[in-house]
């Protein structure tokens, strides 16, 4: 068998293959999709009167808020149009507490701390890294965060200010947060303190591509639980439309609306009121919106596909791989601690693959066994050639196989 992977090896080897699987991002066929809005002519008002063109209205023009609305299923008083991504909501978020938040802002905390479910996504650990707030690790279940963990975190510890979390289509990992583990987790952080921060990036809200397991609206489950002051939801069209050139949205209220509403009006004029003004005459409802996902869906399905056809043929003594319903990546756990062996090999062979230990603070994984795989942006052929290097490169470094 050794003699096999070797020579699979060599062979790939001398394909000189140059295959990025690095980053989550639409391809062509996906950006094709949504290429109407680039000549959409648009009124140069909004619905209430408002001059596009100009400044104001720093927290979004009505029509793109009842949109978000409709999307969040939160009334619209509750909902903030933004600029391009849920992630620079998410820091605006946080910017907002580190300076303003009552009683305490965080930057006057010793040792603020994050409770972050693992693995996750690398730059919300980046974003928090900016403002030197440590990022505690709990681990994730099928069903959502481990709520022992969690409680045990919380337990002798003052300087907890928040929770970060993707709800659905977890990044990397893709595990869908059930109702019950939401408003336990809503139950377990209010009861440590009435400031602590439930901080949600929905950037997947609408992007499954298999049937998936169903979810109250999160707002609803947040309004069950009487915690809207303490929760901010983002979400973005980042992986609808255009990377860079979307629009996002954000549903909170009382306090943590009044310090987002704080920042964004010293550091944001206005929003893109003619890009938000495309955005909703492009879709016009949230119904569309799905409708254009199912789309996405399509081109997207068929690539996981094919990089679980490739992750089943690996020996089950190898590792365990995720089957998500929806987003965009796939995590390979290895049995053994070979997780940077098999990137580097990877490497070796022209695929570059997520650095190991970047989907858990610091860049450290304990047990050096979680890979994250981005299979959309690539074509079919680059993604059979990446997976072939990808399920070689685990051979060999789990069997020890040395070159």
């Amino acid at each position: 068998m050794h003699q096999e992977i070797i020579a699979r090896f060599d062979s790939l080897k001398e394909k000189q293959l140059s295959i990025d699987i690095t980053r989550g991002k639409p391809d062509k066929e996906q950006l094709d999709l949504s290429n109407d809005l680039i000549d959409l002519s648009i009124p140069i008002s909004s619905e209430d009167g408002i001059d596009l063109r100009n400044y104001g209205e720093p927290f979004g023009i009505i029509e793109a808020r009842r949109l978000g609305s409709e999307l969040l299923n939160a009334p619209i008083e509750n909902i903030l149009a933004g600029e391009q991504s849920s992630l620079l909501l998410a820091y605006q978020t946080v910017l907002s507490n580190y300076l303003f938040a009552d009683p305490i802002p965080w930057k006057d905390i010793k040792n603020p701390k994050f409770v972050c479910p693992v693995p996750g996504f690398d730059r919300h650990f980046m974003m928090l890294d900016d403002f030197g707030i440590e990022a505690v690790p709990i681990p994730l279940k099928e069903d959502g965060i481990d709520l022992l963990a969690f409680e045990e975190a919380l337990k002798d510890d003052e300087d907890f200010v928040g929770i970060l979390c993707v709800p659905k289509h977890s990044n990397p990992s893709g595990e869908i947060y059930s109702d019950d583990n939401l408003q336990r987790m809503f139950e377990i952080g209010s009861n440590y303190s009435n400031k602590f921060l439930f901080l949600f990036d929905h950037a997947y809200l609408i992007h499954d591509f298999l049937p998936t397991p169903e979810q109250k609206p999160l707002w609803q489950v947040v309004e069950e639980s009487n915690v809207q002051d303490q929760t901010v939801v983002t979400t973005s069209f980042s992986k609808v439309t255009f990377g860079g050139g979307s629009i996002s949205f954000m549903a909170t209220s009382g306090h943590s609306m009044d310090l987002i509403k704080k920042v964004r009006t010293t550091m944001i004029i206005c929003p893109d009121k003619l890009n938000q003004k495309r955005h909703v005459e492009f879709f016009k409802d949230a119904a569309t919106v799905k409708s254009h996902m199912q789309k996405h869906a399509k081109l997207i399905r068929p690539k996981f596909e094919l990089a679980y056809e490739y992750l089943e043929k690996l020996p089950e003594e190898c590792g365990t791989f995720s089957r998500p319903t929806g987003g965009y990546f796939i995590t390979y756990s290895t049995s053994k601690p070979i997780a940077t062996k098999v990137v580097e090999l990877c490497k070796e062979m022209g695929v570059l693959i997520t650095p190991a230990g970047s989907t858990f603070p610091k860049n450290y994984d304990p047990n050096d066994s979680v890979i994250r795989i981005a299979p959309t942006y690539v074509t079919k052929d680059e993604l059979a050639d990446a997976m072939n290097v990808f399920t070689t490169s685990v051979e060999m470094a789990h069997f020890g196989i040395e070159i």
